[in-house]
């Protein structure tokens, strides 16, 4: 079940984080993979990694705010016989563009929304018109998307217009045979957000999962596995939570816990 072989995949973000184990999945499925991103050192890394599990795979550096870039990246996925599924894993909210909405400046609120709807939307589209014979696209949101999200507003309206649009683009893209489809991650550790993350905050966070750990990017992969495989072929609209059980977007609690802190 969920063969991959003689597919290929194109892993925006791939390589670090989620997008890693995204690769590494699509990997063990047998699926070709190519491997984008800005950086070069991690995206050799994880093409290698892939490599060693017996996959084909390749880096592509590619900037997605640039689509000249998006282009080239799509033209080597339709080289490898074809482009079959592309997961818009790339977006992120950097510690400069956290602040309350009411310090929200413009600079901050694009930076933040163009990089996680904008330029993914465009993304997608442009995956959808290579998908000659159908295919699959996983948009990588976040619970942010359908939960408060303080601090990172911008960035929870962003992933909330990314579902929206993941639900449209599912209705008008159907009759070509593509499917799309979202996955909305709780607090999953990666390498950033490890350094980013004190001891505290993240007991508070366990505490609040059912399942009593926090998400690993090995979480993800296999699911998007799945719904680039022949078994999840009657799915499609559909934005799937993985997040332990919890009900609470990522640091909602340090929210809370920092304002209580100044009632008198």
């Amino acid at each position: 079940m969920f063969d991959l072989t003689g597919r290929t995949a194109v892993v925006t973000g791939g390589g670090r984080g989620i997008g890693r184990g995204i690769v590494r999945a699509m990997a063990q499925a047998g699926a070709t993979v190519l491997v984008a991103g800005r950086t070069a050192g991690p995206l050799d890394e994880a093409a290698e990694e892939a490599r060693a599990l017996g996959a084909r795979a390749r880096a592509v550096p590619t900037d997605i705010t640039d689509p000249g870039q998006v282009a080239a990246l799509v033209q080597a996925a339709e080289e490898e016989d074809g482009l079959d599924c592309w997961v818009n894993n790339a977006g992120s909210a950097s510690p400069s563009d956290v602040g309350p909405l009411i310090d929200l400046t413009e600079e901050q609120f694009d930076t933040v929304v163009d990089l996680n709807l904008k330029w993914s939307f465009f993304a997608a589209q442009a995956a959808a018109r290579a998908m000659r014979d159908g295919g699959s696209i996983i948009n990588i949101s976040s619970r942010s998307g359908s939960k408060p999200c303080p601090m990172t507003g911008q960035y929870g309206a962003a992933k909330a217009g990314l579902e929206s649009l993941t639900a449209t683009m599912a209705v008008e893209w159907g009759h070509l045979g593509i499917r799309v489809n979202a996955i909305a991650p709780g607090v999953v550790v990666t390498e950033t957000s490890e350094e980013r993350m004190t001891p505290s905050r993240r007991q508070q966070q366990v505490q609040t999962v059912p399942l009593q750990r926090l998400g690993t990017p090995d979480d993800i992969g296999p699911l998007c596995v799945y719904l680039a495989a022949d078994e999840s072929s009657w799915v499609t609209g559909s934005v799937i939570q993985v997040t332990g059980g919890s009900p609470l977007p990522v640091g909602y609690l340090t929210y809370l816990h920092h304002k209580n802190k100044d009632l008198p």
